[in-house]
């Protein structure tokens, strides 16, 4: 009796909620720039009568279920630096509904310089430790030599740097191997430029950046600290259009335009002069030759597959360090990407999309007359992805996606008898992941998933089948908002690297041996955001990491016999605060970070060389106007470790047996070296001044950079020599500009 009872009420509920849904329908579609038809992601999209709305996404894409059918209501799509548009909108009962929208810019002298990428977040968004980053954002900020995605990052609170030379990034503890960098899906295996010193991504590139310090979802995975999800342009849909640059080191050039039913950008980069290096690098000559080059091609054609996007794209980079003294080793390095790509809409609040890609990385040092020995990597990277997400009405989402990754490394090094051993191997990883986000109630969201690993790269069989993950917001009122996160990430590839070295030139990557466990990390993330005002944000984040099995170049190996590897572990713990104050034609933010790195090998405990205590930055950015704008950061670090020289002996080396021996000294000073990292070096802090001014002729656009690194010389040490313990310092005071000129 009290089942029939209960199925009659489930039939009504039922019948009821069929009823409500005939009555409604879907909004979606795209939101783009009317000049050149670049996407607009992260905007808001907004209906004013029923006060509901969405934010685009990194393709400009939005979508609105829910909505009373046949009914007029005004939508409103704001951007910051674009005209707000209202438009009159009406959908159909039981059907997806479509209306791209098109935002005119603001002129340059109405624009402020406000965060372009910055939104009016949904209040129940699962985003905590996801920082979202547009192209405009990193003009803003003082440039250095010239603007650059990695060094900007470390800007971030939880994101340090060991120092002006490097744009190697460390987060929250972990090492630089540990963060995944993807170009339009596509993994890049050394995304460096010049010893480190700057990234292979061209800024002029890229539409948006998303970048995840930790707890991301069960879609992504392979690295134990962070992702970078890069999304270039497509190009002008609407006329071609060219752009030249020039710094004090490379020159820079970009084509764009439209093609049937689509549109292309190229873009390339070469060093020409390598004086301003030196400045880098204690006056020292850095024989560095490096370029880029990208393109990018779109088609989409409702007579070919109606709602349907295809796009394919290259990158190429490639580094030589060339040196005229033949005692001294050269290096070489490229990175060859391609990726295709096919984004489906479709009638119902299904999209999906389907990719596939190609990555490749070689690396060779040759070590000519040095004692260096031979060493060639090869990464080869084959990927397919297909991803599908599904929106209900209720707003709620699924998704499911099935990953295929063949890598292929080969790792050639010289043993004691000079013979190529190679070190590499070939394996597969096949990952299916599913994840549902619960998003019916506006105080409430949650994202839950995992990653199931069919076919794993390592062929230890204690490498992790699941890799849950949870991601939540919790919003009891509008201005408030907690969040946290927790996930469990497997990485199974890892670099042959020494960080006990000042600048890593080379970082070979292989598959993690098969007499290892794969690295695992343990995410666990809290923290609140208040914004009690729609200028004013406060956001306090603390985390905790733990990382078992992690990879360790075996310093005690003695015998060829002797494993090159040992396991150890790591933990890191922290809190960040973040404060964002944008009233209008002013822009400030202040960041502030505690942390603790630790690793352990064989019980031993010691801080990792990017372990920092205190980190401070402080950025204000000034709208002048009449096409001036002016911008600063301040940068404080407290010291970073080192190992300390304890003293020195006389060591005699015979390397060359045939020096006449009334000129041969055998005897060289050698290091006693400390216990590793027990030192700390002095404050780290440093004040950059950008001066910015954009002309807008009839038939060309010129926009002009003057920055000085180091406003005040401060003396800010990098290392001391072992041999010598001589002091190297960091970048001195450094006037820089950028001319780029726009047709």
């Amino acid at each position: 009796m009290i089942f029939r009872k209960v199925l009659v009420l489930l039939l009504i509920f039922s019948a009821v909620v069929l009823s409500q849904s005939q009555e409604t329908g879907t909004l979606r579609g795209f939101v783009t720039d009317s000049t050149t038809s670049e996407a607009l992601a992260y905007g808001n999209v907004f209906i004013k009568e029923l006060n509901k709305g969405a934010s685009t996404d990194a393709r400009g894409y939005f979508l609105i279920p829910s909505i009373p059918a046949e009914k007029s209501f005004s939508l409103v799509v704001s951007y910051v630096g674009y005209k707000t548009r209202t438009t009159t909108i009406s959908v159909a009962k039981n059907k997806v509904t479509q209306y791209n929208i098109k935002l005119i810019p603001s002129s340059i002298e109405l624009q402020t310089i406000e965060k372009i990428g910055e939104r009016i977040a949904e209040r129940n968004e699962t985003d905590i430790s996801l920082q979202r980053i547009i192209t405009r954002d990193l003009e803003a900020l003082p440039q250095g030599v010239e603007t650059d995605i990695f060094r900007s990052l470390q800007y971030l609170p939880g994101v340090q740097s060991t120092g002006d030379v490097s744009a190697r990034f460390y987060v929250r503890g972990g090492a630089s191997n540990q963060n995944l960098v993807l170009v339009d899906g596509v993994t890049v295996y050394n995304p460096f430029h010049a010893l480190g010193l700057f990234s292979v991504i061209d800024p002029d590139m890229i539409n948006n950046v998303e970048f995840y310090k930790g707890g991301f979802s069960a879609d992504l995975g392979g690295r134990l600290s962070s992702v970078m999800k890069i999304i270039t342009k497509d190009g002008n849909k609407n006329r071609f259009g060219a752009k030249a640059s020039l710094s004090y080191l490379t020159g820079k050039f970009l084509l764009e335009g439209p093609i049937p039913d689509g549109s292309f950008i190229l873009t390339g980069r070469k060093s020409y002069s390598n004086s301003i290096l030196k400045k880098f690098l204690n006056d020292q000559t850095v024989p560095a030759d490096f370029y880029d080059f990208s393109f990018k091609g779109n088609y989409a054609s409702e007579d070919f597959i109606p709602g349907g996007k295809f796009s394919v794209n290259g990158f190429f980079s490639g580094d030589n360090i060339l040196n005229n003294d033949p005692r001294i080793e050269d290096f070489k390095w490229f990175n060859n990407l391609f990726g295709f790509k096919w984004f489906q809409v479709g009638d119902s609040p299904l999209f999906y999309e389907l990719s596939a890609s190609i990555s490749t990385f070689k690396g060779e040092v040759i070590p000519k007359l040095s004692n260096v020995r031979e060493t060639f990597n090869k990464v080869e990277d084959i990927s397919l992805n297909m991803d599908f997400t599904y929106m209900f009405d209720s707003k709620d989402e699924i998704g499911v996606g099935f990953h295929i990754k063949q890598i292929k490394t080969d790792l050639y090094v010289e043993n004691s008898r000079s013979i190529p051993v190679n070190l590499g191997t070939s394996a597969a990883n096949i990952s299916l992941y599913a994840k549902y986000k619960f998003l019916q109630f506006d105080f409430l969201g949650v994202d839950i998933g995992t990653r199931l690993n069919l076919a794993t790269l390592s062929s230890n069989k204690s490498t992790k089948f699941l890799e849950p993950r949870l991601n939540f917001t919790i919003s009891p009122f509008e201005w408030l908002a907690f969040k946290g996160a927790a996930g469990i990430y497997q990485q199974e590839l890892t670099t042959v690297s020494d960080e006990n070295e000042v600048i890593n030139l080379f970082e070979p990557w292989i598959i993690s041996p098969s007499y290892l466990i794969p690295a695992t990390a343990n995410h666990y993330i809290l923290g609140t955001e208040i914004t009690p005002w729609n200028f004013l944000k406060l956001s306090v984040e603390g985390y905790y990491k733990n990382v078992k099995n992690l990879p360790l170049l075996n310093e005690e190996k003695v015998l060829p016999s002797d494993n090159d590897f040992v396991a150890g572990e790591g933990e890191s713990y922290g809190v960040e605060f973040m404060l964002k104050l944008n009233p209008g034609l002013i822009n400030f933010t202040g960041s502030y970070t505690y942390a603790h790195a630790y690793k352990e090998l064989e019980s031993l405990l010691y801080y990792p060389r990017y372990d920092i205590r205190h980190t401070v930055s402080l950025s204000l950015e000034v709208n002048i106007g009449s096409g001036w704008s002016a911008s600063s950061v301040w940068v404080y670090n407290s010291g970073l470790p080192f190992t300390q020289i304890m003293g020195y002996y006389d060591r005699y080396y015979f390397e060359n047996i045939f020096t006449p021996w009334d000129q041969l000294d055998p005897r060289q000073p050698f290091a006693i070296l400390g216990i590793q990292n027990l030192g700390r070096l002095p404050d780290y802090h440093r004040l950059d001044l950008t001066l910015s001014k954009k002309f807008d002729f009839d038939f060309v656009k010129v926009d002009m950079d003057f920055s000085i690194i180091n406003v005040y010389d401060r003396q800010n040490i990098f290392y001391f020599k072992r041999d010598t313990g001589e002091r190297v310092n960091m970048l001195p005071f450094l006037p820089t500009a950028t001319l780029k000129v726009e047709l």
